[in-house]
């Protein structure tokens, strides 16, 4: 059984200064995997109010290189390789994370050393975690242009996660098949702008992929104003159930989806 928990669900740069919501991304767990997903700002001690051990993880999954996604990610390396002591753990970020382009550079030399393995991401690829799981390597549309996302092959079905993008068509190709669609959505109703997933694309995005269940996370601060509203419409306009996730929140995933809200 896969458990996804959802360790913040705030993001854009207002909600994540004035943490309307946690920022600390999203953990999965299945068997021999645990791996977590954008480590925003105050991943760590939010994992902790959990019950989630860092020590433990397997993989840290950076999309790009803006701070409510990887802030943390350096102190979860740490973690994951007990100070650096024992070279372990999987590294899986975009070319801005790993290697850096022209204004990017977060993760250090240091952290990078320390880690056993560094994969740097690209549209398009696909890799084995673990000599388990399959994961297919998304297209993004986002202000990094390197950004990515995933779709993660799990034996319960397949888990995708948009990152931070606005709709096209590569979008729609690359998240099919998903029973799990994790969306960042950062814009509400009538708030479209560019590099950033609207309610109203979202829509489309779940209409055409038809996953069991959508999920909406990372959002914006106009968006947490009435994050349950933006769901409902997405899922009477998508025919397909959509949920607003809440920090704290965990699905599991096996037969059936199950939802458990702390």
């Amino acid at each position: 059984m896969a458990k996804i928990t959802f360790i913040g669900t705030g993001g854009g740069r207002f909600a994540t200064i004035f943490q309307k919501r946690a920022t600390g991304g999203i953990y999965i767990a299945d068997k021999g995997l645990l791996m977590h997903v954008d480590p925003g700002p105050g991943a760590l001690v939010k994992m902790y109010e959990l019950g989630l051990d860092p020590t433990q993880t397997d993989v840290i999954f950076v999309s790009h290189a803006h701070p409510d996604h990887y802030t943390d990610a350096e102190i979860l390396i740490e973690a994951m390789t007990l100070g650096g002591k024992s070279k372990r753990g999987l590294l899986i970020g975009s070319e801005s994370v790993i290697n850096g382009i022209e204004g990017y550079t977060p993760i250090s030399f240091y952290h990078k050393k320390i880690v056993r393995e560094i994969k740097v991401a690209k549209p398009n690829d696909k890799f084995l975690i673990k000599d388990l799981y399959e994961i297919y390597i998304t297209p993004a549309l986002h202000s990094d242009p390197t950004t990515i996302g995933f779709k993660l092959m799990l034996d319960s079905g397949a888990i995708s996660y948009t990152s931070d993008t606005q709709l096209f068509d590569g979008l729609i190709t690359a998240h099919k098949g998903a029973r799990l669609l994790i969306i960042c959505l950062t814009r509400p109703l009538n708030g479209k702008i560019p590099f950033h997933m609207s309610t109203e694309e979202a829509a489309e995005l779940v209409r055409e992929i038809k996953p069991e269940l959508a999920i909406l996370t990372h959002m914006g601060l106009k968006v947490l104003s009435n994050a349950t509203k933006q769901a409902n419409w997405i899922t009477q306009n998508a025919g397909v159930p959509t949920i607003a996730a809440i920090d704290g929140m965990r699905i599991y995933m096996d037969d059936k989806i199950e939802i458990k809200k702390d």
